[in-house]
């Protein structure tokens, strides 16, 4: 859903218009698994990413298909965008959903036979003010389940960095005592909602990811899903997206 070409007289007007049309989206959303697979014979993993050029509102839009277990890239491609919508905080969606459909949807076009049973996108999903963010809008416009993987925590409903992150250095210290591999602290807010995870996929993390449902996944599968795809903290075909495009603009191409 494109807004690029509407206009507005103030910046209220702009935002409760952005609202509405995410509320509209929100009500098509699936926060629970809706799937033909899985995490157990998941095949191929799709990762978005975003990098920008320093300074500007110039950036390379990336989009990957990892296969499991090796986690291999299969499929790339990437696109330059210049971005229209400036970045407003709960509305990053509007600014970077639509090169990252388009990738989508040549990937899916290009090579059906890698098709993503599922996508990890660098951004959050029902973990976002109004419970809509990247992962889901990106999960209801494609029709493909996602997954919210952020680096930093939004914070909202009483949740904090700071303690947070307290609260997940304790947790990690009793799943590393006990053996546990994977560590997954569920994030509850205030009024008592989940609205993911903070979460060290491999035995070697000590800061987190924060998991959250984007669409047709359960919170579970999720992490599962996560962990599988984790070799470092950011899951593979995120971080692989996250190379390939940061490598494009340092070559200029």
């Amino acid at each position: 859903m494109s807004v690029s070409h509407l206009h507005f007289d103030t910046e209220e007007e702009w935002t409760n218009h952005l609202a509405y049309e995410q509320e509209i989206l929100r009500t098509q959303l699936l926060p629970r698994d809706v799937i033909d697979w899985t995490p157990e014979n998941l095949v191929y993993v799709g990762g978005t990413d975003i990098s920008f050029v320093n300074g500007t509102d110039e950036a390379v839009a990336s989009f990957i298909i990892c296969e499991l277990p090796s986690l291999r890239v299969v499929y790339e491609t990437y696109e330059r965008v210049n971005m229209k919508i400036p970045y407003i905080p709960g509305f990053l969606a509007f600014r970077e959903a639509e090169p990252l459909m388009k990738l989508i949807q040549r990937a899916l076009a290009e090579a059906p036979a890698f098709r993503p049973q599922c996508i990890l996108v660098d951004g959050n999903g029902i973990l976002h003010y109004r419970g809509f963010g990247l992962a889901s809008h990106l999960g209801v416009l494609s029709g493909i389940p996602m997954i919210g993987c952020a680096k930093n925590l939004l914070c909202m409903d009483g949740l904090d960095r700071d303690s947070v992150r307290k609260e997940f250095d304790e947790f990690l210290v009793q799943k590393r005592a006990a053996g546990e591999s994977c560590a997954a602290m569920p994030l509850v807010g205030n009024s008592g909602r989940t609205y993911g995870v903070a979460m060290a996929p491999t035995p070697s993390i000590q800061v987190p990811i924060y998991v959250s449902i984007g669409h047709r996944v359960s919170l579970e599968t999720a992490v599962k899903v996560v962990e599988l795809c984790s070799r470092f903290r950011i899951p593979e075909p995120i971080r692989q997206a996250d190379l390939r495009s940061r490598d494009i603009i340092r070559r200029g191409g």
